[in-house]
């Protein structure tokens, strides 16, 4: 006895096999199935923090001591992931958060508060000291992709060099007088939630759509996938490199900004360290370092993990050196993921 299987209408047992497997094909290799490689990582976590203490899975814990504490290190690492996506580095993002308050701090202070000061108002500091930042991107972009230097020496160099600019700007003081308008964005809230988890959220929702639906967005993936393809292609190569340094730069600033609404502060050292960790949230949320690959919902998923596990071994009481070590380690397992993983090596920028 046999058994047939009646087709659709309009269409034969063959060709929807083959529909399916294309259909198939499609999901496993999309970029949206990558980017949530992560979520079933996440829910462990959640479980385990929930295991291990109490307070963990408190609204307090969740919005104000992870996402909003996340949310600086998110806007870095949004700024990171797509300087990455389009095929270069930039280590001077983690001097410039510091360095880019600092300088407004010094033109906007007073020198009769006894710290070092220019005594500007509050507007003309804020120009200048954005100013600033985009000629730090600017010189960045032209000297990479102009002059074709190494994008990792040059932001090397740069970082190095805003470094000792910040130390010298402030003369190794913290500045403790900050403006209303920074103090809010650490203590303040839309509708009960902290401003910086709001911040945080909608950062990467918008940067998660400006890549997928936006012209520029796409001209970033094609730019990191192939320069010549993407020259080709009719993308003005040079200015949009140029350009993805700038927005960096200005995104470092944005979060030393909220960073100093975070501690109330601005310490000569202010960002000092934090490029490892905006590293090892792009590389576990699936950016890839050779260009053209990866996700910024990944990266956000990336940055939320990590949150979580420094939130875990805090509530452990685990000694803060230890919490490096683990980051140490996340980005080791997190490349060994990526070069064995078959989904991620086929994943295109679609």
């Amino acid at each position: 006895m046999s058994h047939t299987t009646t087709a659709p209408e309009g269409t034969t047992p063959d060709s929807t096999g083959r529909s399916d497997r294309r259909i198939w094909r499609k999901l496993l290799s999309n970029r949206n199935v990558q980017s949530l490689a992560l979520v079933p990582v996440i829910i462990i976590a959640l479980i385990v923090g929930t295991v291990i203490s109490p307070a963990f899975m408190t609204p307090v814990n969740l919005f104000s001591n992870i996402l909003a504490f996340s949310a600086a290190l998110g806007v870095l690492v949004i700024a990171e992931s797509i300087i990455l996506i389009g095929g270069y580095f930039d280590l001077s993002l983690e001097s410039t958060v510091g360095f880019s308050v600092v300088l407004l701090m010094f033109l906007s202070t007073s020198p009769d508060t006894g710290k070092p000061g220019a005594g500007l108002p509050l507007w003309l500091s804020l120009l200048i000291a954005v100013a600033v930042v985009i000629l730090v991107g600017l010189f960045n972009g032209v000297v990479v992709s102009v002059l074709n230097l190494n994008a990792f020496i040059v932001t090397l160099a740069m970082l190095i060099l805003l470094q000792g600019l910040t130390l010298g700007i402030s003369n190794g003081q913290t500045y403790v007088q900050i403006p209303e308008f920074i103090l809010y964005l650490g203590s303040g809230d839309v509708f009960g939630v902290p401003i910086q988890a709001v911040v945080f959220v909608v950062s990467f929702a918008i940067a998660a759509l400006f890549m997928k639906y936006v012209p520029t967005g796409r001209a970033i993936y094609a730019l990191g996938g192939s320069k010549m393809a993407a020259r080709a292609a009719g993308i003005k190569v040079t200015r949009l490199s140029i350009g993805l340094f700038i927005f960096g730069s200005l995104m470092a600033m944005f979060a030393g900004l909220l960073l100093v609404g975070q501690v109330a502060s601005v310490p000569s050292n202010l960002g000092n360290g934090m490029i490892f960790t905006v590293f090892a949230a792009a590389v576990l949320g699936g950016i890839d370092l050779n260009g053209g690959r990866g996700s910024v919902v990944g990266a956000a998923l990336g940055v939320l993990l990590l949150a979580i596990i420094q939130n875990i071994l805090t509530l452990s009481q685990v000694p803060s050196f230890w919490i490096n070590a683990a980051y140490g380690g996340i980005i080791v397992i997190a490349l060994l993921i990526g070069r064995l993983s078959p989904l991620r090596g086929r994943g295109a920028s679609s």
